[in-house]
């Protein structure tokens, strides 16, 4: 290379870091750093609480390891802005249907953020294992407990129903292991492998077991989304009511035979195809057969839901 022209290639290169640094570098007139004056965000760690409860039982914030799992968990739920946004955002609408269903089963109501940690708020979640729905069941549980599931209807998907379900699963475990918190544990991890930890380790408290991460991080995820989504503004996320996704009102109608076109069923009741599917998403074909003429109850929106808002 001519040497002229590396000599200048090199002067460019060495006055670029000055350049790039200038911002960084800025003071204000008192000769003090202003971040807030050279545009840059001031991330810190996140305060964890001096007590704490999941579901009416003590979380032990006097351990270390303990505080140290939720800071991490903590962490990742305050600085994944645009996901816990989303959940704050969603959850007037999911946890006005999910909270009275936890009460009247008896379930403590914590258990809504075990929802949120399952699935997101996304109705239609499949995992890499086939669980489906809020609340992920698999089709196994979800048939063990009374749900439909065939290539026509999948009751997982349906909100009311597999809450249920996940309520009858919630009790029967607390039946078992008589805390909530292993109740939760056994959810992620099952109730065999619970079993199996209890017994090899001589232990009975989720806080004193040792487990496979996903299942240690597990508990911790959800006392971190229900610290964040009980107080967001205390983690830095000021989001007004106007912002937070409105609550359709619905009516039910009936289905007692076959539906050759849900299309055509949609149209005839004033909505979509795509809206007759948005609110009974457990509908899994543009059909349906009912050979038995079981009655199914279908959600229909009020009328302007479209235009809705807080």
């Amino acid at each position: 290379m001519n040497f002229r022209i590396f000599h200048g290639v090199s002067r460019l290169i060495l006055t670029l870091p000055v350049v790039l640094l200038l911002p960084l570098t800025a003071c204000s007139n008192s000769g003090s750093q202003q971040p807030d004056s050279i545009g840059t965000h001031l991330f810190t760690p996140v305060k964890l609480p001096e007590k704490l409860e999941f579901a009416g039982e003590k979380v032990p914030m006097e351990y270390y390891d303990v505080r140290e799992n939720l800071d991490r968990e903590l962490l990742s739920t305050v600085y994944f802005h645009s996901q816990t946004i989303r959940y704050i955002k969603n959850a007037p609408r999911y946890f006005s249907i999910i909270e009275p269903i936890l009460k009247s089963n008896g379930v403590p109501e914590d258990f809504k953020y075990l929802c949120v940690a399952e699935s997101g708020f996304d109705v239609r979640a499949v995992s890499p294992a086939k669980a489906v729905g809020l609340w992920q069941l698999l089709e196994s549980a979800a048939k063990e407990n009374g749900l439909e599931i065939n290539a026509e209807v999948d009751e997982r998907y349906h909100i009311e129903k597999s809450t249920e379900t996940a309520c009858r699963i919630l009790k029967s475990a607390y039946q078992k292991f008589g805390s909530w918190s292993l109740v939760a544990a056994s959810y992620n991890g099952g109730r065999a492998g619970l079993d199996q930890k209890i017994a090899v380790q001589k232990a009975k408290n989720y806080y004193d077991l040792l487990f496979v991460e996903e299942t240690t991080r597990y508990v911790f995820r959800i006392l971190a989304l229900k610290l964040v989504m009980e107080d967001p503004e205390e983690y830095g996320f000021k989001i007004e009511k106007r912002d937070l996704y409105p609550i359709i009102e619905t009516e039910t109608v009936q289905v007692k035979g076959p539906v050759a076109d849900f299309a055509a069923y949609a149209i005839g009741k004033g909505i979509t195809y795509k809206t007759l599917k948005m609110f009974n998403p457990w509908l899994r074909e543009t059909y349906l057969k009912n050979p038995v003429r079981k009655t199914y109850t279908l959600k229909i929106p009020e009328k302007g839901f479209r235009t809705k808002t807080n």
